[in-house]
């Protein structure tokens, strides 16, 4: 009985086995079945889902329109919160992708450029993104823009729509081009720091707040004509957009004085009246004639639309072919490794370098947008290119906002180059700073003293007076390395280093005159320097793309998405406790441009080199 018991048992605990296993192979075999759909669906559904006819474009462009996505530092963090931005922009190149897209859409029949929360950008990159909104008109397709009110850069989208919507409590406000520098000299006398600035080249200004209390003659004449030339640029192209008679927009504004007055203090009215728009509507009236125009979505209750995010999900990159490679130059440059929106010597070498050694690359565009920076590093640029063209591929370099100083310096080493007429370029010129605060520690009752076994040891301590010895030495290689920047110029520009120092000395030019100058060898944009390189290449009239950049590391990916707290940032990244404080009792602007400005000099004191030479413009696209 015992026995006939435990083989009951035997039999039970076999079947429960058997039952267990079963379930497992069941659960397994579903699961798997699962994936499997789902693999399957993906496949099927892969994708934004399908477009409807009749839709409308809608451009919303928030924050700016820029070359490449910036990843930047702390002082990156705190400059954009102190200005009241998140940073966020559109690439140049997904906006214009999505608008030649759509053009060739046919389910696209409109396009609605939204412009309140646009930052702006540069003459050169509105120009490029004026020629897709050009693009998508040709097609057949209308463009319309509204805005709550317009800025100057703002407008100049919107004057390349078919009509152009403002609310009527709105405004088109123009201030033209021009600045105001902070001038530092007195301020910093007063706490006994000197800048000791070096220089070569009589335009060369970019240290100048800091050596002088207000501008020179030579910044004067020199920047008088660069923003002359970029305001009639931009007047006459948002003139020709408008059908409107020339210096109709100067005539505007010379007279508001009146002319405001008589329209009631109604600046949309006046607006209206100048015809500088078509139509005073709120956003419901804007809302209502686009389902009028296309079709109405009934579930939204508005009319059929697609995003510029969304529609960017549409839009498939080619693959496979022979590529011109694009290598981003914007931002500041320094020695080393920089991240996606800046240029570091040593990682935009290793990107054109990669490009170089890629077979399918057969070519590449260097698209620059940079002030300069580092003489060294620009350098470090500039030769990676010249290999690249002894290896026999083509180098082009396009132009956008800003190619000076060290941003025309890598520009040296090219077939060809291309620029706007608006871009702001030249610079040729080299700076060098050594800032001492000896007179500060005096104020404190600080003072030091020491021993070194040569002059060189204390020749330069911030905490002393400059060695004229040192200061002699570093004029001597300030010179020197104007004369390198002059010879690489003359070189590439096969003309003589008198006739480029006769252009050169620090002078900033727009692309219109650069021509003139015989410093870049034609206006154009960055679609003609790709049909420049692929022409040169024999790659044909729509050859592929392949954009090279840095990677972000993980580091910056989280302070890119969580951001920072402006006054640690301030504190660790600048050493500027005391312009974090001021930024409570003064207004944002001012305090930003404070904080850059003296954030730049504390980083050329805080430097471990005894020294370094700058062929930086300290200019910014207008």
């Amino acid at each position: 009985m015992t026995r006939s018991m435990f083989a009951r048992l035997g039999r039970g605990v076999r079947s429960l086995w058997w039952l267990l296993d079963q379930s497992r192979r069941a659960l397994v075999n579903l699961l798997l079945l699962a994936v499997l759909v789902a693999l399957v669906w993906g496949l099927v559904h892969r994708g934004p889902p399908a477009l409807a006819a009749r839709s409308t474009l809608v451009v919303e462009l928030r924050g700016g329109l820029a070359e490449q996505d910036a990843d930047g530092g702390a002082r990156e963090t705190a400059l954009r919160q102190v200005q009241g931005t998140d940073g966020e922009s559109v690439r140049l190149r997904d906006f214009v992708a999505v608008l030649d897209a759509a053009a060739r859409d046919d389910k696209v029949t409109q396009a609605l450029l939204l412009l309140d929360d646009f930052a702006g950008a540069g003459l050169p990159t509105l120009h490029e993104a004026a020629a897709a909104i050009a693009r998508f008109h040709a097609a057949g397709k209308k463009v319309y823009a509204w805005g709550g009110s317009y800025d100057q850069r703002q407008y100049y989208l919107a004057a390349q729509a078919d009509e152009i919507w403002l609310h009527p409590m709105g405004m088109v406000a123009f201030e033209g081009y021009g600045r105001y520098r902070n001038y530092y000299k007195d301020a910093l006398d007063r706490i006994g720091v000197s800048a000791n600035v070096v220089r070569h080249g009589k335009y060369k200004n970019a240290a100048e707040p800091f050596a002088a209390s207000a501008p020179s003659p030579e910044t004067l004449e020199s920047e008088g004509a660069l923003w002359n030339s970029l305001w009639t640029s931009y007047t006459g192209a948002v003139e020709k957009a408008r059908r409107l008679p020339a210096g109709s927009l100067m005539g505007y504004i010379d007279g508001l004085p009146q002319t405001l007055p008589a329209a009631g203090g109604h600046t949309a009215k006046l607006a209206l009246q100048a015809k500088l728009v078509d139509g005073l509507k709120t956003r419901d009236e804007m809302r209502a004639l686009l389902i009028e125009r296309g079709a109405k979505d009934e579930e939204h209750k508005t009319f059929r639309q697609v995003s510029l995010a969304e529609y960017l999900r549409r839009v498939e990159p080619r693959r496979g072919d022979d590529a011109i490679g694009v290598v981003v130059a914007q931002g500041e440059i320094s020695d080393g490794r920089a991240p996606a929106g800046r240029i570091g010597g040593r990682s935009t070498a290793e990107l054109i370098r990669k490009a170089r050694e890629d077979d399918k690359i057969k070519a590449i565009v260097l698209r620059v947008d940079s002030p300069g920076g580092s003489a060294y590093g620009a350098e470090l640029v500039r030769r990676e290119l010249e290999l690249t063209r002894r290896a026999g591929k083509p180098v082009v370099v396009s132009m956008g906002d800003l190619a000076a100083s060290g941003g025309y310096w890598i520009s040296m080493a090219a077939d060809e180059v291309i620029a706007d007429e608006a871009t702001i370029t030249g610079s040729i010129g080299v700076i060098g700073m050594l800032p001492t605060a000896k007179g500060t520690l005096d104020k404190l009752g600080v003072h030091t003293g020491g021993v070194t076994t040569t002059w060189l040891g204390e020749a330069y301590d911030p905490r002393r007076d400059l060695d004229p010895r040192f200061a002699a030495l570093v004029a001597s290689i300030i010179d020197g390395s104007y004369q390198d920047f002059v010879g690489i110029v003359a070189a590439a520009r096969k003309r003589t280093p008198q006739q480029i120092d006769a252009v050169a000395q620090g002078r900033v030019w727009s692309g219109k005159d650069a021509l003139a100058h015989g410093l870049v060898d034609r206006l154009g944009s960055f679609d003609d320097a790709v049909q420049a390189a692929a022409t040169r290449a024999k790659l044909g009239a729509t050859p592929r793309l392949k954009w090279l950049e840095v990677e972000p590391a993980r580091w910056q990916r989280w302070l890119r998405r969580f951001g920072g707290d402006v006054h640690a940032a301030l504190v660790t990244e600048l050493d500027l406790p005391a312009a974090a404080g001021a930024l409570g009792v003064v207004p944002a602007p001012v305090a930003s441009d404070v904080v850059r400005d003296l954030g730049w000099l504390a980083d050329v004191a805080a430097r471990r080199q005894p020294f370094a030479t700058a062929a930086h413009c300290l200019c910014a696209a207008p």
